[in-house]
């Protein structure tokens, strides 16, 4: 069985998301930036003049915008001025606890700067002296510097960047990844750049080199005394052979993630069609089987096929009850139309039981007052204690194991159903889970852009193997024959007693038949619809039956089922609480870049 911690902590996951999907949706509030111009001045003492200009497009209201500049060691930012274009503006300069810089534009639309924009176009102006961004090796320099960084929340449009060289010769630059690049050159001292629109969490990355001699005295620059260019020209083949080989990978790997589901398709084809049988009944009126309610319940109404479930568990306690192991004690209160409930054991019924009946007469004698009562009214109060809850969690449990062993053991149930299909299921979820992580982790962690592509990829196969993990076992595998005749006669005699009018037309012909319907109708979760067959057919046209003589229709008239069921999911619920702590220089390594948004 899969971990229902697991399982819980999934559902958790999932519905954050929707939350915040929600969230976003509700809030008609957005932004882009539709291009940049970027325009970077390398002086001849190693000064990078930086001239940022943004376009914000903005929807809705917004007080401002934000850049952050990161910066390395040895770096610093000085002459940092911003002006606007469409909104009036002030800004503010701060440093974060790495000595970042974040430069926080506040925008308004009038000019005594007390009213925010509002659906307009806004450009940002940030210029800045950017010191030791350069490098002086023994035999070249080296400007690496994003143009644009890979913390922005928006995708932007395009980037256009010009980038002045102190000189006109022995220049030669980069730019990755180059998937983005629209067109480049280098006329004289001049490098010119566009680019495509690049998504959110993406950089574009300049590296130039220069002659040394175009730099005196540059006090603004960092000295690396070994050579270099030689490195670094090695370093950029080398990206870019791996950037085709790695995107030719990453590509082949994406692929195969979006077509993961054929995998479990075909399983299901082979091992999930059930078979043909002769069987063309409509409905059933009589019990199809003399199973016990549990094996119904585990094998009709349970998606975790073959264990039986929390009303297989409350069945058991109705067919003890009809069968007068259990004793039913009504008792009147103040209110006319309330009742407490109590339940004895009769000792003198308990040696013959079956080991998962054992399991809950050992539950009741556990809770039994000094009268040996349980009473069902107060059960509630008694499972909220932690201890309490713990305990019944475990020997509700037990009471699965121990009609699965009886009744469902591996040779039983292959009579009614083969798994492979569904086991394979299982399999294949867990491989796509573990694969699906690691390739997401791999490819998030890879400075090529073609692995964003495979985050998405590796994400929907994650998604297709929980699918498959968590399906029901009828999905994968099949009825056998004789398990599909089964399931087809207790689905039909289930449609009987949900059905009011069929019952009306053949009404059991004892009430030991209508109890029968109550109990297996509570295995098949339509004990509320034989409850009122009965009311209606049995006695409220039929004076010869008290109905204060059967503990089955009192027991559900007056809440008793209900009351089980609060008691027992509170004792799981409490149990499960308890234990629910819920307890992964190279190219792109230049300076600049960061990111941004807008508040």
């Amino acid at each position: 069985m899969i971990n229902k911690k697991i399982i819980a902590s999934i559902i958790l996951l999932i519905f954050l998301l929707s939350t915040v999907s929600t969230s976003f949706a509700e809030d008609d509030r957005s932004y882009s930036i539709n291009q940049a111009l970027i325009d970077l001045t390398v002086q001849t003492n190693g000064l990078l003049h930086v001239q940022e200009s943004y376009d914000y497009s903005f929807t809705g209201t917004y007080h401002g915008i934000y850049r952050d500049i990161p910066l390395k060691s040895g770096e610093s930012i000085e002459n940092l001025n911003v002006t606007t274009e469409g909104a009036y503006s002030d800004y503010k300069i701060t440093n974060d606890e790495n000595g970042n810089k974040k430069v926080t534009v506040y925008l308004y639309s009038d000019a005594a700067k007390t009213k925010p924009v509002n659906d307009c176009d806004v450009t940002v102006n940030i210029n800045y002296d950017f010191k030791n961004v350069v490098t002086l090796y023994k035999d070249t320099a080296s400007l690496q510097y994003k143009i644009w960084g890979d913390q922005w929340d928006v995708d932007v449009g395009k980037v256009q960047a010009t980038v002045h060289l102190p000189s006109s010769s022995g220049n030669q630059y980069y730019l990755n990844p180059s998937e983005f690049n629209q067109s480049s050159s280098l006329t004289g001292n001049t490098i010119q750049a566009t680019t495509t629109s690049i998504p959110s969490g993406n950089y574009y990355e300049l590296q130039v080199t220069m002659p040394l001699k175009d730099f005196n005295n540059a006090v603004y620059a960092k000295k690396d005394n070994r050579d270099a260019l030689g490195e670094i020209q090695q370093k950029q083949t080398d990206y870019k052979n791996n950037e085709i080989f790695y995107g030719n990978l990453f590509n082949i790997i994406s692929i195969l993630c979006f077509i993961s589901p054929i995998l479990p398709i075909g399983v299901y084809i082979k091992y999930g069609r059930d078979p043909k049988t002769n069987y063309n009944g409509i409905y059933e009126r009589d019990l199809p089987t003399k199973d016990p309610p549990a094996m119904i319940n585990a094998l009709i109404e349970n998606s975790d096929l073959g264990t039986p479930d929390m009303k297989g568990f409350e069945a058991t306690i109705m067919d003890l009850i009809d069968r007068k192991v259990l004793n039913l004690n009504v008792e009147d209160t103040d209110k006319p139309d309330k009742k407490n409930l109590y339940i004895s054991i009769n000792k003198e019924k308990t040696s013959n039981l079956d080991l998962h009946e054992k399991d809950i007469i050992n539950i009741f004698t556990t809770f039994a007052d000094e009268e040996g009562q349980v009473n069902l009214n107060d059960f509630q109060n008694k499972l909220y204690d932690t201890q309490n809850g713990i305990w019944f969690k475990e020997k509700y449990e037990l009471w699965q194991n121990d009609f699965k062993y009886q009744y469902l053991n591996n040779e039983i149930f292959a009579k009614y159903f083969e798994d492979k299909g569904s086991n394979l299921f299982k399999i294949i979820g867990i491989i796509g889970m573990i694969l699906g992580f690691i390739i997401a982790i791999i490819s998030l962690m890879s400075i090529y852009s073609a692995s964003l592509t495979t985050v998405s990829a590796a994400s929907f196969m994650f998604v297709v193997s929980i699918v498959c993990m968590l399906a029901p076992a009828k999905i994968g595998g099949r009825w056998t024959v004789y398990g599909k005749e089964f399931n087809e006669k207790w689905k039909n005699f289930r449609k009987f007693l949900k059905d009011n009018s069929l019952i009306k037309k053949y009404p059991p012909e004892s009430i030991i038949i209508w109890n029968q319907y109550l109990v297996y109708g509570t295995a098949l979760g339509v004990a509320d619809k034989v409850h009122k067959a009965m009311k209606m057919n049995l006695y409220a046209e039929n004076n010869l039956y008290d109905p204060y003589d059967n503990n089955m229709y009192l027991f559900h008239s007056y809440g008793g089922l209900i009351l089980l069921d609060n008691a027992f999911n509170t004792g799981i619920t409490t149990a499960t609480s308890d234990d629910s702590d819920f307890g992964i220089g190279d190219i792109g390594g230049g300076s600049g870049g960061g990111g941004g948004g807008a508040f």
